[in-house]
């Protein structure tokens, strides 16, 4: 099973609130957000980790360069400043394809332990795709996810509606036929990976939430002592 990293956003609120360093290099409790993604993604069973980072921030590709040189990590390292993450995932698409994978942005911070049994799920899973959701809302613009009771997948809403209990946590555990659904929404000129997410129910595709109890992202300054503190089980 592959795994992806998306880490082509430029950063630029963190930068404007006084954080020196690209967002994949901030740290959290003395190491690298993308470092904790790799460590995390290899105890997981990653066959490759493939990794695009824009070209504004130099210091990211010379981080993952040097540490693809000083070990035997299985990454392929994608280097273009793309507008959305959806044409970040797009860019990764070509190495994905053919396979089970999973993807996230750099900043999704999450347990280990929640995220291993995650994996195990969609890799047992017959879906085509498993949505990593939770009903903890620290968003500025919430992607909420209505569900049956069986916590199939029925739509993607910018509004809560009444059989929605989660958010999207922004991990996707994802099969070949969403690559499909990929290529259809860039023909489209579509953008935004809500927007991929709704085309990916529009398409028929099989799609499960699994909750986990807390996710959060690293968008501002104030985060990072957040995200710390959560990992340090102290929120």
């Amino acid at each position: 099973m592959k795994f992806a990293i998306i880490s082509a956003g430029e950063g630029s609120r963190l930068s404007q609130e006084g954080v020196a360093l690209p967002k994949p290099l901030v740290q959290l409790n003395g190491v690298a957000m993308i470092d904790r993604l790799i460590r995390i993604f290899m105890e997981n069973g990653a066959d490759e980790i493939v990794i695009i980072v824009n070209e504004l921030n130099p210091m990211t590709k010379e981080h993952l360069l040097a540490l693809k040189a000083q070990t035997n990590l299985p990454l392929q390292i994608v280097v273009k400043t793309t507008p959305s993450s959806m044409h970040s995932f797009y860019e990764l698409s070509p190495y994905l394809d053919g396979d089970k994978f999973c993807l996230t942005t750099v900043d999704t911070i999450f347990r280990e332990d929640e995220f291993a049994e995650f994996i195990r799920f969609f890799k047992a899973s017959d879906a085509d795709g498993c949505m990593a959701v939770t009903d903890y809302i620290d968003d500025e613009k919430p992607l909420y996810i209505s569900t049956d009771g069986q916590l199939d997948i029925l739509g993607f809403h910018d509004e809560r509606t009444e059989d929605c209990k989660y958010i999207s946590g922004g991990i996707y555990c994802l099969t070949p036929p969403a690559i499909r659904t990929l290529q259809g929404c860039m023909d489209k000129g579509m953008a935004r990976m809500r927007n991929f997410q709704r085309q990916l129910v529009a398409d028929g595709l099989k799609l499960k939430a699994y909750p986990f109890k807390k996710i959060v992202d690293v968008d501002h300054a104030e985060d990072i002592a957040k995200a710390e503190a959560f990992l340090r089980g102290e929120e």
